[in-house]
């Protein structure tokens, strides 16, 4: 059965996109001109890249790749390639899928002449800018809370930006206890895949975490059979250390892989970055 679809104009001109699991806000602009009908367009793609990642939803649940060269789609097949480069086995390519989307509607409106783009698909974002269109970014030490713990510019060189955050409390399943990881990759995809291993390698034991099977919590999960964090009392200041230790160690392997550009991790107050983030710094609270 299709979803149902909406596409509303918000008040500055961008465009929300509603259709099943799938929430996008859209911004598009040439310059400093907002580009709202070219941003509905892009809504209309996007429902049709939702229904292509439906039709494959039962083999992309699966943590076993090696039929994939039998699927022809090149979008299914970047959500693939992405959880397939980052090297979590715990992680389906289900978990590149926000931000594979949000890419795919930002491509379709940088290919159309639009100079600044940012196409925000609940957290996982794809951004395509020009030279003349400098991009910042808040972090948010929480994915529960809108305070921002820095803001870091991004590098005006590359035009293709993706940003992702995981973390307890968030709309995808974690087994870390990161209050929020974050992650700036080349493409929305990768920074996807990569925010949710980053997040899963914050897990430690303690008798304040509480974790369930991810099947008890949600019956349709591609994870079933791995425990998720549930719940984070109170810890040491040792522990959230540790944690973020953890948490930024995995970062620095992707960044060394060239898989990631940086990350940011923060367990309960206590955080790190790796270097791009700290060269990068434009603010901090």
């Amino acid at each position: 059965m299709p979803f149902e679809r909406s596409a509303t104009v918000l008040p500055e001109g961008s465009v929300l996109a509603e259709s099943g699991p799938m929430r996008l806000v859209i911004s598009a602009g040439i310059g400093k001109v907002v580009q709202t009908k070219v941003a509905l367009r892009a809504a209309e793609e996007s429902f049709g890249f939702l229904e292509r990642v439906a039709r494959h939803r039962k083999f992309l649940g699966r943590h076993f790749l090696e039929s994939r060269e039998d699927i022809k789609d090149p979008l299914v097949l970047k959500m693939i390639t992405s959880v397939v480069i980052v090297g979590d086995e715990d992680l389906t390519p289900m978990a590149a899928v926000a931000g594979t989307i949000a890419d795919e509607v930002a491509d379709f409106l940088f290919e159309y002449g639009m100079t600044k783009v940012v196409v925000d698909n609940g957290g996982d974002v794809a951004i395509r800018a020009d030279r003349e269109n400098p991009i910042t970014v808040g972090i948010r030490p929480d994915v529960n809370d809108r305070e921002i713990a820095c803001v870091i510019g991004l590098d005006p060189a590359l035009r293709s930006h993706g940003v992702a955050t995981s973390g307890l409390g968030g709309r995808s399943l974690t087994r870390g206890i990161a209050s929020a990881a974050t992650v700036v990759a080349r493409t929305a995809s990768l920074a996807d895949a990569a925010a949710t291993a980053v997040a899963n390698a914050s897990l430690l034991e303690d008798e304040q975490i509480l974790r369930r099977r991810a099947e008890d919590l949600d019956p349709y999960t591609d994870i079933a059979g791995l425990d998720i964090t549930v719940r984070v009392g109170p810890l040491s200041e040792q522990k959230k250390s540790r944690a973020v230790s953890q948490a930024i160690r995995r970062a620095e392997d992707l960044v060394r892989r060239e898989v990631i550009l940086g990350a940011f991790v923060a367990v309960q107050g206590v955080h790190g970055m790796t270097k791009y983030f700290k060269d990068r710094l434009v603010e901090q609270a």
